[in-house]
């Protein structure tokens, strides 16, 4: 299976390393408007996690500054697109377009009239999307997903999701909005896809916060509420740029325990409500290579994705935008009304 890597920061390095792990894949072409990086030369790229990028061989395949030429070699299997966000609706559409399996990073898109053209698009092309919602593959999450399995612990009473860094620094765009979504299409995106995951679509939301991109602060605290009564809290977001050191977290309570996380220390644990204790049975996997080898396995059976599936992908976005318009409501309760265009898109 023939692969090219569109975009070759953070999150085009992860990819890369991932794919390069993988038997019979071949990473076939790779795209980056910044010349040095095709030479292979990444060690210059930073993210909020891990380390740096590491220098790559680039001289046995094709590289590109755009993605033209890439999206239309006949050879190429499938697309993974890691370039600015602004850019992945329009690029996974014309990849579609032109015959190639689509993983494309999370967000899939910035507005969800864009989210829902993607989906149309895999659908008529009948080749297989995913959006990079890379939590659904970390073992932490997967372990609450478990306990949560079939009902186990019961209805969920109340869950806060929480994720905090640093404002990035390392690629202007990421600093413009209309570009980036800011902190909550950035970083809190991530949050609102594992509600989704783990309990649907709330009937409303609150929000309040704070935004200065000049300053580097995004700063949201959201409040999900659902139909049996439960709500979930998605709170965090960028806390001036450099030095604030990134970490995430999940509390979920539910009348069988409460399951509980914290990156900084405190390990996956059911604390359940017997008064037993027991950590959680995690995956020892790394989640970007899980997620990734998940994705070449869909396209290798033809099956879409079920953990990740793109319909799922695209509500994330309407929520988060509806969570961007309760922070600019002063505390007004939002209803999620796209839920029957979701259903008919």
């Amino acid at each position: 299976m023939k692969i090219a890597v569109l975009g070759l920061g953070f999150m085009g390095s992860t990819h890369l390393k991932a794919l390069q792990a993988l038997p019979d894949v071949e990473i076939a072409a790779v795209c980056s408007a910044t010349p040095s990086k095709l030479t292979g030369d990444l060690s210059g790229v930073q993210g909020n996690i891990g380390g740096p990028g590491e220098r790559y061989d680039f001289s046995r395949i094709k590289t590109s500054a755009d993605p033209e030429p890439i999206l239309a070699d006949p050879e190429i299997d499938a697309v993974d697109i890691c370039l600015p966000t602004d850019m992945h609706a329009a690029v996974a559409i014309e990849a579609l377009r032109a015959g190639k399996h689509v993983l494309v990073e999370k967000p899939i898109a910035l507005d969800g009239d864009a989210a829902d053209r993607v989906l149309r698009e895999a659908d008529r092309a009948g080749k297989i999307l995913m959006a990079a919602q890379v939590l659904r593959f970390m073992p932490p999450y997967v372990g609450l997903r478990g306990a949560m399995a079939g009902g186990a612990l019961g209805l969920m009473r109340s869950a806060l999701f929480r994720r905090r860094c640093a404002a990035p620094f390392w690629s202007s765009w990421l600093a413009d909005p209309s570009r980036s979504g800011g902190g909550v299409f950035d970083l809190l995106i991530h949050d609102i896809d594992m509600t989704i995951h783990l309990f649907g679509l709330p009937e409303s939301v609150e929000a309040s916060g704070y935004e200065n991109l000049p300053r580097g602060m995004d700063i949201i605290h959201a409040e999900l509420f659902y139909a049996d009564g439960g709500s979930a809290v998605i709170t965090g977001g960028w806390h001036h740029p450099k030095s604030y050191p990134f970490s995430m977290e999940y509390t979920v309570v539910c009348d069988g325990g409460t399951v509980d996380f914290s990156s900084d220390g405190g390990p996956a644990t059911l604390y359940r409500a017997d008064g037993e204790v027991e950590k959680l049975n995690l995956p020892d996997v790394d989640g970007y290579a899980a997620e990734v080898k998940y994705f070449v396995e869909c396209c290798r059976e033809g099956v879409q994705p079920s953990i990740c599936p793109p319909r799922e992908s695209a509500d994330a976005v309407k929520l988060a935008r509806l969570i961007l318009e309760a922070r600019n409501s002063n505390g007004e309760r939002l209803l999620c009304n796209f839920l029957t265009l979701s259903k008919s898109a």
